[in-house]
């Protein structure tokens, strides 16, 4: 791109010369909202208007501080990332649309007060300084020297450092926290993820991002005024990146040679007189891309790209002659007798008269109970019981009353993430993967409680544990395709791999068994047992009561929120009430 960039700078003429350097700089902002909205998940249509506060603080910082170039830009995008942290502090409160209204209104509002204010601004704009390094002119040129191709090289130069960095952000721990953020961020959560801390960044990175193209277009125009940051170019920018492919790099720099005022605007316009036409014509296409793809006009490659990838997996998987069969299923059966638990030590969680309201309704009532370090214990009830809502006050998401601790401390007041920091690991009864990311990348997720919790050993931070628990789990052959299109007993693996990635001292189980049949519930079991075994003392809601009752060493029923029943799992074959409550009549008989 770089090459072929420098080689276009000196071929075209002036006009179209002048329309590559506004790509080159629009991409650098597209690639803010690539940063925000396509791996964050926060719509923001205010990055051009950010991009403004760069561009119109440029001249002041310079001549006021007589700060030279590159410095001069650096600190304009610092303080944009600033006023950019300040536009997505509501999405840490709000999410979707309501996200993308604020940040609308607050680039008006910013337009309205700062860039259209004579007071402020002045009525001819703020005039640039003109870059220079090292006593070598850098400036766009006036006059028969517009566009200088100089001023276009250290623009490509940059975009390609730009989108080279966001390439890597996609790579990197933050950027899938970002990712795991933008597709569910209660999931995020659950595996470790600071859900404020991921949005913060999102905004500051993506901020600093735009600052640095609105300084560029600040360079390239000369004298700065609001016509090229309004809070309606904003919004057409951001259709433009849409339309591109917000999710990816790629998007980011195809939204720029899009832009208007870019190298297809003029190259069209020197066709045809595209006048207002242009704006028109993106708006028709950004509907039919909503509607038919939603990825953008990258997407279909990146499709194609993503199934040879996952062609040469699945054949490189039929080609390995010991190839780990993520389908087969265990022939042994599971043992027939619970094991004998060691109570003598600490309880790895205690429950102390735990209960939760929601209005008037209470859905848990003073639930006590503890589950001994090592033990695989079941929790079972009849629909609307309370399991989940005991596993939501457990794990933060729900409001309780009571005492949870776990390892000896108390949870009281501490947010999802830190519960899950502090030792606990939770899949879903809806299993919340990642669906667009590859099963590593779903796992790689977890990885975020084990990296912040120092009690645990650095091996297991690093990619030769993962493998430790693609191996546990039997899910090695699966491990790069994307999770959109395994079974559903391999989404419950993963699930429970993401959880395990965080080396967690217990494991909240939501429903692992839900949508598998009797010998794919064995199977399961199978794997539950060697996790159990591995250490990590585990905490199971499932309705396989065959399941429950042949893998977990003692049980837990609760009814109408009450805890009814603890023991054995032959004690509760035979407990009369936990048979009326849930198991029913005849299965008391035949127990």
């Amino acid at each position: 791109m770089t090459i072929v960039g420098i080689v276009a700078l000196f071929l075209l003429d002036d006009r179209m010369r002048t329309g590559l350097i506004v790509s080159f700089i629009m991409a650098i902002i597209a690639l803010s909202s690539v940063v925000v909205t396509g791996y964050a998940g926060q719509v923001s249509l205010a990055q051009l208007t950010i991009a403004g506060v760069a561009g119109f603080l440029l001249g002041p910082i310079a001549n006021t501080f007589h700060l030279p170039f590159p410095i001069a830009p650096l600190v304009a995008a610092i303080c944009a990332a600033a006023l950019g942290v300040v536009i997505g502090l509501p999405a840490l409160r709000i999410r979707g649309l309501t996200v993308a209204v604020v940040t609308l209104a607050m680039a008006f509002a910013v337009e309205a007060i700062w860039f259209r204010n004579g007071d402020i601004v002045g009525t001819s704009g703020v005039e640039a300084p003109k870059p220079s390094l090292f006593g070598w002119d850098l400036s766009i040129g006036q006059g028969l020297e517009y566009p200088r191709v100089t001023f276009g090289v250290l623009v490509l130069l940059v975009l390609v450092a730009v989108a080279v960095s966001v390439a890597l952000l996609r790579r990197s721990r933050l950027g899938t926290e970002m990712l795991a953020v933008r597709a569910n961020e209660r999931s995020a959560a659950a595996a470790g993820v600071s859900v404020v801390r991921v949005k913060i960044l999102a905004f500051a990175i993506g901020a600093f991002i735009a600052g640095i193209g609105g300084s560029l277009l600040a360079y390239q125009q000369q004298t700065v005024t609001f016509d090229s940051y309004s809070a309606m170019a904003g919004v057409a920018l951001f259709a433009t990146v849409y339309l591109a492919g917000i999710t990816s790099v790629a998007g980011g720099i195809l939204a720029g040679v899009s832009a208007a005022n870019g190298l297809i605007f003029i190259f069209v316009d020197e066709l045809w007189s595209v006048s207002g036409w242009y704006v028109v014509v993106s708006s028709v296409l950004l509907i039919f891309t909503v509607i038919l793809n939603p990825e953008g006009i990258v997407g279909p490659a990146h499709s194609v790209l993503a199934n040879r990838r996952a062609a040469a997996l699945r054949d490189k998987a039929k080609a390995s002659p010991d190839a780990h069969a993520t389908d087969a299923i265990p022939t042994e059966e599971l043992p027939a007798q619970p094991r004998v638990l060691d109570r003598t030590g600490q309880s790895e969680l205690i429950l102390t008269d735990v209960s939760v309201k929601y209005g008037g309704a209470v859905a848990l009532s003073d639930v006590s109970l503890d589950v001994p370090k090592g033990a695989l214990v079941g929790l079972i009830g009849p629909n609307g019981a309370g399991k989940t809502t005991l596993m939501d006050a457990i794990t933060g998401f729900a409001d309780y009353t009571g005492d949870v601790t776990l390892s000896g401390s108390s949870m009281g007041g501490l947010a999802p993430h830190n519960r899950i920091r502090a030792g606990l690991g939770r899949t879903f009864q809806a299993i919340e993967l990642y669906d667009d990311l590859s099963v590593t990348e779903n796992v790689k997720v977890g990885r975020t409680a084990a990296v912040h919790r120092p009690d645990v050993k650095t091996e297991h931070t690093d990619i030769g544990h993962l493998t430790e628990v693609f191996e546990l789990l039997g899910i090695t052959e699966i491990s790069e395709r994307p999770a959109g299109e395994l079974s559903q007993g391999q989404r419950q693996l993963v699930s429970i791999a993401r959880a395990l990635a965080g080396s967690p001292n217990l494991l909240l189980l939501d429903e692992p068994a839900g949508g598998l049949d009797s010998t794919e519930s064995r199977w399961l079991g199978e794997r539950l047992r060697r996790i159990c075994e591995s250490g990590v003392t585990i905490l199971m809601v499932d309705h396989d009561m065959d399941l429950v009752l042949s893998i977990c060493d003692e049980v837990h029923v609760l009814n109408f929120g009450e805890l009814i029943a603890s023991g054995s799992p032959a004690e509760i074959r035979s407990n009369r009430t936990v048979a009326e409550a849930y198991l029913g009549r005849e299965a008391q008989v035949h127990g």
